[in-house]
């Protein structure tokens, strides 16, 4: 297990798991860790008899009933009402992905390498590679794949200055990429185009290259000795990449899904309407899994939430694995798969940890990519 702890951090504050998992015996977490497994390959509530054949252990039916009754007081397991066996809540799955699931420690740190059946990941347009990620990460887990796409770059190119009437200027920003960002700006002054020239020279010899939050520092520490007109312009050029960058970071266009049909297959889902139409109104409306996929981003290694332990996955029935993706060893975005909570999440780690490999690698040989 230590391998895949070192893989995904575990969050104490999800359930009092690590003090649960102490007051286990090893009997007790084996037959769950058992009924668990079980659970999530067949779909089928599981009882004693099931358990004693599966689990190895010479115990006898009553034995086990005395343990399950005992793992369902602490919450882990739960018995519904059309049957006399057992299946997993949301603490027992976070108690066996935190403290007891088994994924196979080499394989997660193997070289970054897919399955023969899997989509390639080759250096195309940047959308396009993110498209194709999300589509590996549905077509190999048979759920939901999600993508958070790197945000634009945050470094000019060029700059220039046109004026279009008295006290009012068109900045013209491109990226090294070729993006182009116009806006109108209202000065203070009315500028000659002379003058507009001559301070897009300036800016564009002393500034280009540079991001935009090292502009802005050197700005203010130059600010008091650059010409008036200059640091002016500067500052009004300077404002318009914090609005671009909230208008992008609000898009739902940054959140890439793929596979949502998928979900229709699942018995869990099938069976419930209600559950189903509550999953697919989170993939329209994208606003939370932006949030969800960008608080993981800011974490180092796998992230899993089961379904009912936060307000960002509303839905009881939902779990979501996720991992950051990097370019150049830097942090660009996030990827997941969403399924049941009856999904098998050594399979999720693998498949989460070799797609956000693969997308930083193809990315970092595109010129255009992310930041």
């Amino acid at each position: 297990m230590r391998g895949a702890r070192e893989r995904f951090k575990v969050d104490e504050r999800k359930c009092g798991c690590l003090r649960i998992h102490a007051m286990l015996d090893d009997r007790a977490k084996h037959l769950l860790t058992t009924l668990i497994e079980r659970y999530i390959e067949d779909g089928q509530p599981v009882g004693s008899r099931t358990l004693a054949r599966s689990s190895g252990l010479e115990l006898s039916a009553a034995t086990i009933r005395n343990v399950m009754a005992d793992l369902e007081e602490l919450g882990l397991v739960a018995s519904p009402h059309t049957s006399a066996g057992r299946i997993p809540t949301p603490r027992g799955y976070r108690l066996f992905v935190d403290s007891m699931m088994t994924v196979q420690h080499s394989r997660l740190h193997a070289p970054a390498s897919a399955p023969a059946s899997a989509p390639a990941l080759a250096p195309d347009q940047p959308q396009k590679v993110i498209a194709n990620a999300a589509q590996m990460l549905s077509s190999l887990s048979q759920f939901v794949g999600v993508v958070i796409a790197p945000q634009k770059s945050t470094v000019f190119h060029h700059i220039e200055f046109l004026r279009l009437s008295e006290k009012r200027v068109l900045v013209i920003l491109v990226s090294p990429d070729g993006n182009v960002q116009n806006k109108i700006v209202l000065t203070a002054a009315d500028f000659s185009q002379d003058q507009l020239t001559q301070a897009s020279n300036y800016l564009n010899a002393h500034y280009i290259g540079l991001g935009m939050e090292q502009v802005r520092e050197k700005l203010r520490s130059e600010i008091n000795r650059l010409r008036t007109e200059v640091a002016e312009l500067m500052q009004a050029a300077m404002n318009i990449q914090p609005q671009e960058q909230a208008a992008d970071a609000a898009s739902e266009q940054q959140v890439v899904i793929a596979g949502e049909r998928n979900l229709l297959a699942v018995t869990d889902f099938s069976r419930d309407m209600d559950s189903i139409r509550r999953a697919f109104d989170l993939f329209e409306q994208k606003t939370q899994i932006l949030q969800l996929l960008e608080v993981t981003g800011t974490a180092q290694g796998i992230q899993i939430y089961i379904g009912g332990e936060s307000q960002r996955v509303p839905v009881s029935e939902l779990s979501v694995v996720t991992a950051p993706y990097s370019i150049d060893g830097q942090i660009v975005g996030t990827l997941g798969v969403i399924g049941p909570t009856r999904m098998p999440y050594d399979r999720m780690i693998e498949i989460v940890d070799i797609t956000s490999r693969l997308l930083g690698n193809a990315l970092s040989l595109h010129p255009g990519q992310g930041r």
